[in-house]
Parts: C-alpha cells; sequence; structure tokens
C-alpha cells in the first residue's frame, strides 16, 4: 500500500478500536447505577476545578494557534477558555448530577382486558457519535449527558480546539476511573482527520446515533453522509419581532439582549421584525443602542427612511446567520406578516414575540414552527443550562425523536414492557 492508503487504514483500525471498546462500554453503562453515574460527574467536574491551570495552558495555545490561522472573530470567541467559562462547565456537570435519572423510568403502565400490563420504560441509546467544532466545553457538556443517561459517546472535535479537548478528556477519565466505571464510556478522538469523521458516521455496527455541532457546512456533509440515524440543526436564524401592543421598554431591553449578549451562538438573534405602528418610536431607541454595541444594521427601505445608517438589506440577509455584530430589520405590517416572514426564513431555531396582547401571542406560540417560541424573553434563554436540563448535547430542529434542546431525555428511548403472570393469548 502507498502512503495514504496506510494513513487509510490506520484511521479505519483506530476508529474500529474505539467503536468497539465504546459497545462495551455502553453494554457497562446501561446497567449502572444512578448513584454510580452521579459519583461519576461530580469527581469529573472535582477533577476539571483541580486543572484549571492545564485547561487554560492548552487553551492559550488553541487560541494562538487560531489567531496565526487567521481564523474568525466568532470562531475565536467558541474556542476559548476562562474562568468564567469553567466554571459554568463544572455547574453544568454537577446540576447534571442532581438532575433525575430518566433511565429505568416506566410510564403509561395499563391493564389490558386480557390481564397483562402493558408500559413504556426509559432506556439509553447506547452509542452517541458527537462531532462539533470550536466550543471545548461541550466536550464536558456531551460527556456529563451521555453519561447521566447510561450511554457511551465518541467525541471529534474540531482540529482548532484540539489540546483543549485532550485537556478536558483527561480529566474525564480520571473521574470515570475514581467513580469506577468504565473510562471507554467517553472517548475523545486524538486526531482530527477527516477520514475519522466518515469512519465514526457510517459505523452501524458500533454507533447507534450522530449529533453533529458546528457551522452549516459540517452539518449539511453529515446528514448527507451517515449511515447512522443524525439529530440535528443547520443553523441558528433567529428573529425577535416587536408587535406594536409591546412594552417598549422590555422590547428594547430584549432586542440589544439577544443580538449583543454574546454574537457567536446558535441563540443569538439575527433579525429583528418591528410592527410599523412602532417603528417611528422604536427603531432610533433600538438604533442608537446598537450603535453603542458596534452593531451594523442591515435594514429594509422603510426601516432606512427612518435609521439613516443602515444599509440597504438584501434577500441573503434575511436568510443569513450572521454569527456577527451584524443584524438585520425589517419594517412589517403586523403579527400576521411577521409570521409569514419567520416561517419563510427562520432555520426553525428559536423565535421570540414582544406583546402584552394574550391572543397574538397565542397565536405566535401556536402559528411560528420553530422548535422554542418565546413570548417577552430574549432568544438567548433557548439553551439546556437555561431550560434546566443541566446542559445540552445540542438543539435539534428535527421534529422526530427530539426537538429543541436536547437534554438526558432526548439521549434516550422508551420500549414497551409487558408484565403478565404466565398469561397467555386466546
Amino acid at each position: 500500500m502507498n502512503t495514504a492508503e496506510n494513513h487509510i487504514a490506520d484511521i479505519q483500525a483506530y476508529m474500529k478500536t474505539l467503536g468497539h471498546q465504546a459497545r462495551a462500554a455502553a453494554q457497562v453503562m446501561s446497567r449502572s447505577t444512578t448513584a454510580q453515574k452521579n459519583a461519576a460527574l461530580l469527581a469529573i467536574a472535582e477533577s476539571v476545578n483541580e486543572s484549571r491551570h492545564d485547561l487554560l495552558l492548552a487553551n492559550q495555545q488553541d487560541l494562538e494557534a487560531g489567531r496565526i490561522q487567521g481564523l474568525e472573530a466568532a470562531l475565536m470567541d467558541r474556542l476559548e477558555l476562562n474562568q468564567t467559562r469553567i466554571d459554568t462547565m463544572i455547574e453544568g456537570l454537577r446540576q447534571v448530577a442532581a438532575l433525575p435519572d430518566p433511565v429505568g423510568e416506566v410510564s403509561d403502565l395499563k391493564y389490558r382486558p386480557s390481564g397483562i400490563q402493558v408500559g413504556r420504560m426509559r432506556v439509553p441509546l447506547g452509542v452517541i457519535g458527537i462531532i462539533y467544532e470550536s466550543r471545548p466545553n461541550v466536550t464536558a457538556e456531551a460527556a456529563s449527558l451521555c453519561l447521566k443517561s447510561g450511554n457511551a459517546t465518541i467525541l471529534r472535535g474540531g482540529s482548532e480546539a484540539l489540546r483543549s479537548n485532550q485537556a478536558i478528556a483527561a480529566c474525564i477519565s480520571a473521574g470515570l476511573r475514581q467513580a469506577g466505571l468504565d473510562h471507554h464510556a467517553v472517548q475523545v478522538l486524538d486526531r482530527t482527520d477527516r477520514e475519522a469523521v466518515g469512519a465514526l458516521i457510517t459505523m452501524q455496527e458500533y454507533v447507534d446515533v450522530i449529533v453533529p455541532r458546528g457551522g452549516k457546512g459540517l452539518i449539511e456533509r453529515i446528514s448527507r453522509e451517515a449511515r447512522v440515524p443524525v439529530i440535528k440543526h443547520l443553523d441558528g436564524n433567529c428573529h425577535v419581532y416587536v408587535d406594536d401592543d409591546a412594552d417598549i421598554d422590555k422590547a428594547l431591553r430584549v432586542a440589544v439582549n439577544a443580538k449583543t449578549q454574546r454574537y457567536g451562538t446558535c441563540c443569538t438573534m439575527e433579525s429583528l421584525l418591528v410592527a410599523e405602528a412602532m417603528a417611528e418610536e422604536f427603531l432610533p431607541l433600538v438604533a442608537e443602542k446598537y450603535r453603542q454595541h458596534h452593531v451594523e444594521m442591515r435594514g429594509c427601505e422603510r426601516c432606512r427612511a427612518i435609521v439613516a445608517e443602515a444599509i440597504p438589506a438584501t434577500e441573503q440577509d434575511w436568510e443569513t446567520e450572521y454569527l456577527a455584530p451584524i443584524v438585520s430589520i425589517k419594517v412589517v405590517s403586523g403579527l400576521e406578516a411577521a409570521i409569514a416572514h419567520i416561517n419563510t426564513y427562520s432555520s426553525r431555531h428559536t423565535d421570540a414575540i414582544m406583546t402584552n396582547n394574550y391572543q397574538r401571542a397565542q397565536r405566535f406560540l401556536r402559528e411560528v414552527d420553530s422548535s422554542s417560541v418565546m413570548i417577552n424573553a430574549s432568544t438567548r434563554f433557548a439553551d439546556g443550562f437555561e431550560y434546566g436540563l443541566g446542559a445540552e448535547i445540542g438543539i435539534s430542529t428535527d421534529k422526530l425523536h427530539a426537538r429543541g434542546p436536547v437534554g438526558l431525555e432526548g439521549l434516550t428511548s422508551q420500549k414497551y414492557i409487558v408484565l403478565g403472570d404466565g398469561h397467555t393469548r386466546q
């Protein structure tokens, strides 16, 4: 074999080994107790806390490499670890440990006329492959949810975060060993070859589901090439609609927070819709706030008549997830036009309405076809931590199995159970 063939063969052998180890670990995890899983999560949290220096050193090396490569500001923001983000990582691990264990939960148990009882039991999915970019804290979040839900996982982070991910992986391995669980329950790839991803998403004998977290290009590739079921969302083109019956001060706070609290997340607002009856009063106020945050405004013709510095918005702007200090603004005739715009251009991730009108709020909830729909709240709340899930494995905009932030329950399935006492079918 030539060098390229040898390389591919090596990758395939490496991935097969990881798959075999993960499948064996999944069997162990499926019968582990809640106490064992919680002990592992708390041990991992303690290991992360004790390894702050190592984590920050590894992350600084990744950040320096990213600067040399010229990574975009949004990617650099996602890549960075600091004390606050490490604190959040630790809190997430502890919060997942405190959550109820869904595994083994029996629901809908009912007697049938034959005398048997039929119900459903919640069970782990098995082995979960997770492919993500930039954010190293995903390593801890994904591991925590997979462990608590009784699954094994294979994690493949981006090349830009390789050192950070390996440092976090060392903490996870230490915590699993301390709790007496198979350390192969969480395996983080030590290489970022494209061929490794290709192997992971086609290993049907070892992997039960794939969760991609990253840019649209990555997720499109996974969706196209995977032979394993995929839980995904392509992008986060999120909206806030300011109704003509909104509280202007609340609307202003939400429109600013949804856009500027963090630019590089999938639940950041990208398009602001304003009812025409509110435009003259509201747009100058929000434009001043965006100026203070150095947010570039791209507006429709009616918006630009009020906010002179807004540059013309194109059709592409309404479809774009910027992940940057840019916002598109459109003046709409009212609720019906806002809903139509959102259902046309939204990525079905998160959309919000600001209004004091109960009927309009309820109509918005019913008719906006997104995985999270909000009334009088910032789209930035759309993540697992804020929803009380402890953390999230990702946000699904699919309509089957899991939708919205995917926490513990989304990483399990249900099987029917039948209880009898020698019953036979007549």
